[in-house]
């Protein structure tokens, strides 16, 4: 049984269909789904050497990401909360996963591939990788 489903935003046009995903799911009246928004810290930008390709990802503001994650949780049917927190998204994503005792991760994934894959990294294949429960992660397509 899922008790606890921690949903991992990023305000891409992909959190429509982890959305999407998360309404196909059946849960029980104990389930409790945590929408949660990861917004990188802002020297993790500082990081990137300046003759690297820099992610591509539209700045939402707090408030927007925000407004976003309550219009999603007005759409769900069962008990939710939102949490917004800053750091890497990965390494936060698995901590929430850990402080709700998540049974499972919904994450979306950016289907990156070859170079931007390397120098961008994958946050859906390190929390597969290094998550305390499963994780379904839902393709662009």
């Amino acid at each position: 049984m899922l008790k606890n489903i921690l949903v991992a935003l990023d305000g891409s046009e992909i959190a429509a269909r982890v959305i999407e995903t998360l309404e196909h799911l059946v849960f029980s009246k104990e389930t409790k789904v945590i929408l949660c928004h990861v917004f990188p810290t802002p020297d993790s930008e500082i990081e990137l050497p300046a003759d690297r390709p820099h992610p591509e990802s539209p700045v939402l503001s707090y408030f927007q990401i925000e407004k976003l994650l309550q219009s999603y949780q007005e759409e769900l049917s069962v008990n939710s909360e939102i949490e917004l927190v800053t750091g890497d998204p990965a390494e936060e994503i698995i901590r929430l996963a850990n402080i709700y005792k998540a049974d499972l991760i919904l994450i979306g994934s950016r289907g990156l591939t070859g170079m931007k894959r390397i120098v961008q990294g994958s946050v859906s294949s390190q929390v597969v990788e290094e998550a305390p429960c499963s994780v379904l992660v839902v393709k662009q397509n």
